[in-house]
């Protein structure tokens, strides 16, 4: 069955007011984490058109690329190591306004230049983040991150 996303413009917050639900209904009833990880991957980066939007999981002490859309991406990155890795280790979001400004910071692609990165947490532990580049400064902020943990609420981990 062929899925159609409703796009719309108007306010950042518009904007994920009108996505959420239509996430929701791409995730109700599957359980695949991997297909619902591909699907909030190419909501969002179809809605929102940023550089690369994804998900890493953690798999033998390493977050591991999983599901994303954007342009090719560094494939494991350990605990602390660049905005991915700290989110991972300070189990906490990580908004950077300019990753050239960010200690450690791995450019997976010299076009991004701001990005927004979530904990997943199953069971009070990180088993992944979510992670979003843009090719523009200071593109993430605190209404970013209340919808984006609603996104993640979504899944049910």
């Amino acid at each position: 069955m062929a899925e159609d996303l409703l796009l719309i413009e108007g306010t950042k917050e518009e904007q994920y007011k009108a996505l959420l639900p239509q996430i929701e209904a791409l995730l109700t009833g599957e359980d695949d984490l991997t297909a619902n990880l591909a699907n909030i991957s190419a909501a969002l980066k179809q809605q929102f058109n940023w550089l690369w939007v994804g998900f890493y999981l953690v798999k033998n002490e390493e977050l591991v690329l999983a599901p994303f859309q954007g342009p090719i991406a560094c494939t494991r990155i350990k605990k602390g190591r660049g905005v991915c890795g700290a989110s991972w280790e300070k189990e906490a979001v990580i908004i950077v306004p300019d990753v050239e400004q960010f200690p450690g910071h791995i450019a997976c692609s010299s076009l991004s230049k701001s990005e927004i990165v979530l904990p997943l947490f199953s069971n009070g532990k990180v088993i992944g983040v979510l992670d979003v580049d843009s090719t523009h400064l200071n593109t993430f902020d605190a209404t970013d991150e209340y919808y984006l943990k609603q996104i993640i609420a979504l899944l049910q981990l």
